[in-house]
């Protein structure tokens, strides 16, 4: 895919899910916006939104244990994050939900597929825990299905591999919810850049790195100034040509490249900003005989020292067209900031004198979690097996192959450098005359990519969001947008709009 437009209204750097999302968003919002897509690599979708390189959870704060860390001082866990992200998720099923039943992209089962959701620990007090977790969680109509159970044998039918050969003395629960979702946030995503560049007025090319950044602050002219905008410089890898356009807004999701591109446009904003990268692999079984028995994706406590993207989790996938298994993933210490373009000296080179310092304090404060990278990616395949066997007492290193993860960047701010703190969350930057904004951090970020680039919309396009007309498009393909409290409060509203969501995309 590799084509142009001239004088694009919008810019869009990175072919990954939150630019998917945002262009399909925009266009449909305003059928005459121009929208260029640049992505560097020669395929669309293939660094961190690629099947390969996340763990493809539809997070709905359903099975994720890092999200409810701990118990309050009374015993309760507090789950309004769950609802939080459960609500942010819905939002992007009934946006995949409207692009199948309007047209716009097709065989939903080639992105998303139904998977039951299991949290899983063992030892008497994590079962407490999971007890009160649950607990807090049924008492929401979101989660009102949701089962408990601390029986091996009722544990044992929802995912046989978690009980066999376990130690019988073990106190062990889980909890499950049907709900459950398998993404391919590769897939959805070359679906809807597909449907983008049919439009007339839009262009994809991959194969184009974005090698310039500059900002004009308007030009003056008959007492008026024009709005500011960006040059913005993109060569062809192949040719080495290059070519300019000039763009009203900018959107940077390249993931581990939106540091870079940060720096390249001197945006005041991205000052002190600096990039954390954390390596990841898999293990993989394709034994169809191990594969049939755990139709779940099953997440645990994370490791000690572990980063929330690092919590274990053994997941059925469906990628590449077939059913497979994944654990993990297992982190690594790198230097990288892109799996398929970037190279070692990606962290060096995006050390400038104001982010040094931020740096400086993180890696000191932080040297738990640097050794703890620089231990995973020393690991032997006996060492993975022992956190395997957590999960699956019976797994044999035979039937396990280890494959590469992909590269998350975590954007480290000059406040996380001053408290000594790694976050692992998502935000948008955006800068002050909103012309330009960049993604930056991890999870939970593709499964609520779409309440993420709305705000991204409600920043620097709120006239698409303004008035009669302006509501009345966004809540048809989104629609519950903007009536959030209404669909946590409201069982019977939310029951309707989920199933209407869930039947499109033949979750049901």
């Amino acid at each position: 895919m590799n084509t142009h437009i001239d004088h694009p209204d919008v810019v869009l750097i990175g072919s990954g899910v939150m630019s998917a999302n945002l262009g399909a968003l925009l266009r449909r919002l305003d059928p005459a916006l121009r929208i260029q897509v640049y992505e560097a690599a020669d395929e669309l979708a293939y660094e961190s939104s690629n099947g390969w390189n996340n763990a493809g959870t539809g997070h709905a704060g359903i099975c994720e244990l890092s999200y409810t860390p701990k118990r309050e001082p009374d015993g309760t866990v507090k789950v309004q994050k769950l609802i939080d992200i459960f609500q942010e998720f819905e939002q992007s099923l009934q946006f995949w939900a409207h692009a199948v039943s309007s047209g716009m992209i097709d065989a939903p089962k080639e992105f998303i597929n139904p998977v039951q959701h299991i949290s899983f620990v063992k030892g008497a007090e994590e079962v407490e825990f999971l007890r009160d977790r649950h607990a807090g969680m049924a008492a929401h109509h979101f989660f009102a299905p949701m089962e408990f159970s601390t029986d091996r044998a009722k544990i044992g039918a929802w995912a046989p591999l978690l009980t066999e050969g376990r130690d019988p003395a073990e106190p062990i629960a889980a909890t499950k919810m049907d709900d459950g979702t398998d993404v391919n946030f590769g897939v959805v995503s070359r679906k809807l850049l597909g449907w983008l560049a049919q439009q007339e007025g839009c262009g994809v090319a991959a194969g184009h790195k974005v090698v310039g950044l500059r900002r004009s602050d308007g030009d003056v002219g008959r007492g008026l100034r024009t709005p500011p905008s960006w040059d913005v410089t993109a060569r062809e890898l192949k040719t080495g040509a290059e070519r300019t356009v000039r763009a009203k807004f900018v959107f940077v999701g390249a993931g581990g490249g939106s540091l870079r591109l940060l720096q390249l446009a001197g945006l005041p904003e991205a000052k002190g900003l600096g990039g954390f990268p954390i390596g990841g692999h898999w293990l993989v079984c394709d034994d169809p005989a191990i594969v049939s028995k755990h139709a779940a994706k099953v997440y645990g406590q994370n490791l000690p020292e572990a980063p929330t993207m690092a919590v274990p989790h053994l997941d059925q996938r469906i990628l590449d067209g077939k059913k497979t298994l994944l654990f993990g993933p297992f982190a690594a210490w790198t230097t990288r900031f892109l799996h398929r373009t970037g190279s070692w000296t990606d962290l060096p080179r995006s050390v400038r004198p104001h982010n040094l310092m931020t740096l400086l304090k993180i890696g000191a404060t932080n040297l738990p979690l640097v050794r703890y990278l620089v231990q995973q990616g020393t690991q032997s395949m006996a060492d993975r097996m022992k956190v395997m066997h957590i999960f699956y007492p019976n797994a044999q290193a035979k039937d396990w192959k280890l494959v590469d993860g992909g590269i998350r960047v975590q954007a480290i701010k000059k406040t996380d450098g001053e408290a000594g703190i790694v976050h692992f969350g998502t935000e948008v930057l955006t800068s002050a005359d909103k012309s330009m904004s960049a993604l930056l951090g991890a999870s939970p970020g593709a499964s609520v990519s779409v309440n993420i680039v709305m705000e991204v919309v409600k920043t620097s396009f709120p006239h698409l969001l303004e008035g009669a007309a302006g509501k009345a498009r966004i809540q048809q393909l989104i629609p519950t947008y903007g009536d959030d409290m209404r669909l946590a409060s409201n069982a019977a509203k939310f029951a309707d709009l989920q199933k209407r969501a869930r039947a499109a995309l033949q979750l049901i």
